[in-house]
């Protein structure tokens, strides 16, 4: 894989990362009910999801993606009632944002897992890896070190965008928290959760 191929490579998940989803909403819902560190966590999950799929592309074992369809639709409904338990938690909360037990104490594994299950509850995606892949990568010809290239491009890209958008809402949510009430932003936050678990379900 030649540097341009990389690059090219690198802007194109990079704006496809940026394009809000799922994996966007989770990363916000815990960055802005838990702190920047709980997001950043959660961004992690999302790719390490992305890795286990792009690996099954690259090994040619895509079509165990296929036939394990049932599975990956449990992970993915799994991961959406999480989602929507936390943010009813959140919004039942009468403490202060991010206060509630099982919320802001969630555990780092918690969250890894979220995002873990937010990136394997869309089996899709490997069909996208699959398709886009060749466009910028000669499949047959790719050596240990091209694949952990690719590896590296991912981290960059899409887990440079989650940490973005962690960070800006971890921002938001102290903005917030100084210049409305903490039930307001516990009422926010908590929708963004449900919706994130409602947009997870839904999505084909």
């Amino acid at each position: 894989m030649s540097i341009t191929s990389a690059l090219a490579l690198f802007s194109a998940m990079l704006l496809l990362a940026i394009i809000p989803g799922p994996g966007v909403v989770a990363v916000v819902a815990r960055s802005m009910t838990s702190g920047f560190s709980h997001g950043a966590v959660t961004a992690l999950g999302i790719v390490m999801g992305d890795y286990v799929f792009i690996l099954l592309c690259l090994s040619g074992l895509s079509i165990i993606a296929e036939t394990m369809g049932g599975v990956f639709t449990a992970i993915k409904y799994l991961g959406a009632a999480y989602l929507i338990w936390l943010g009813i938690k959140l919004i039942g909360s009468p403490s202060g944002v991010g206060k509630i037990e099982g919320v802001r104490e969630t555990s780092y594994l918690s969250n890894l897992l979220i995002g873990l299950l937010t990136t394997l509850g869309n089996p899709k995606a490997i069909l996208f890896y699959v398709s886009f892949f060749p466009t910028f990568l000669d499949m047959a010809a790719l050596s240990i070190p091209e694949i952990f290239a690719i590896l590296l491009v991912t981290t960059l890209s899409v887990g440079g965008v989650m940490l973005g958008y962690a960070y800006l809402a971890a921002r938001a949510s102290t903005l917030l928290s100084k210049s409305t009430s903490s039930r307001s932003v516990n009422l926010i936050g908590g929708g963004v959760l449900i919706g994130g678990g409602a947009v997870l379900a839904a999505r084909a």
